[in-house]
């Protein structure tokens, strides 16, 4: 059905920027397979022309949300006619200077060792194309940087087309501290990269709250339901403020815990203050964040929580589960 409408949607398109003179509801019917289709026999008395009268003012609404100008034209005669005239319906010139050349050219280079390469690379010819200045190498004045964001989970790809197209999904997810994986019902709204790991952030349709995947623990294959959304999508910075939160960067209490004196240097990098104990251990205080306790289970023994109490009591319950397999 969406590849269905999508076609009868570009037919419509190329029907309005196509004619130089308005064309009557009457006219666009019979160029139109799929409105022929749907006003032909066996539709009921009037009810060819009422599918056809809902079908048509739905696609032209759905043109004009894509952002297409249509015009509505009334001739001598009062009849209305259609079109979308291609000057109003042109872009204007493309025009980058170095700055924002070299800025584009690094953002491509990014998603060059990711699953976006190969859209990266055609945005940036199709660029060049239409304005990119031929005597600038986007690569050139940033030679000295590598950036690079990893994508190596199955899931980033479809979650990436949901977000884009704003469509319900379902996965598996396995938290954790949990032995195995639950079944979660998410509105997507936003994929973002912290620390090496990609998160997905939107509203959990079972919980009725806003909540934050790591793409990590998603398993198996993510299930699209063709559904729209039900809540409010947050604006972009509201989403990453989201994600940093729950996924440790956002700290608003301290937590101690003792350290293995050769060990856990990403904890000590973070540290606010730091105690020899003697006998192999150090004692750490450490920004306590949504997170931290996911973070903590991976120094494995090498790591004892001190307090408060909540946090030790998370880490043992996740380094149990973990024990159970």
């Amino acid at each position: 059905m969406a590849i269905a409408k999508a076609e009868r949607l570009m037919n419509l398109a190329l029907c309005l920027l196509g004619t130089r003179r308005p064309l009557s509801k009457r006219e666009l019917r019979d160029s139109i397979e799929a409105y022929v289709e749907a006003s032909g026999p066996g539709k009921g008395a009037g009810g060819s022309d009422d599918s056809f009268n809902r079908m048509f003012e739905r696609d032209k609404d759905d043109l004009r949300e894509l952002g297409l100008v249509i015009e509505t034209v009334e001739n001598l005669d009062g009849e209305v006619g259609y079109l979308a005239r291609r000057d109003s319906n042109r872009l204007p010139p493309v025009t980058l200077d170095a700055e924002e050349a070299a800025a584009l050219g690094l953002a491509a280079k990014v998603w060059q060792q990711a699953r976006l390469a190969g859209a990266a690379s055609g945005a940036l010819q199709k660029l060049r194309a239409a304005g990119l200045p031929e005597d600038v190498d986007p690569y050139e004045a940033h030679g000295a940087l590598e950036p690079r964001i990893p994508v190596h989970e199955a899931a980033f790809e479809p979650l990436m087309l949901a977000c884009r197209d704003r469509r319900p999904v379902l996965f598996d997810y396995r938290k954790a501290n949990a032995a195995r994986p639950e079944s979660r019902h998410v509105e997507p709204w936003a994929l973002e990269c912290w620390r090496g790991h990609w998160y997905l952030a939107g509203w959990d349709r079972d919980r009725g709250a806003e909540r934050v995947f790591r793409l990590s623990r998603i398993t198996g294959r993510v299930r699209s339901r063709g559904t729209r959304l039900t809540a409010p999508v947050p604006d972009v910075v509201t989403v990453r403020e989201t994600v940093a939160s729950w996924a440790g960067e956002i700290a608003d209490r301290s937590a101690l815990i003792r350290l293995r004196s050769d060990a856990g240097y990403p904890l000590r990098a973070k540290a606010t203050a730091v105690r020899e104990l003697g006998d192999g251990w150090d004692e750490l205080e450490i920004p306590y964040g949504h997170g931290l306790d996911a973070w903590l289970v991976e120094f494995g023994p090498d790591v004892v929580v001190l307090e408060p109490a909540e946090l030790r009591a998370d880490v043992v319950d996740r380094l149990r589960a973990v024990a159970k397999g």
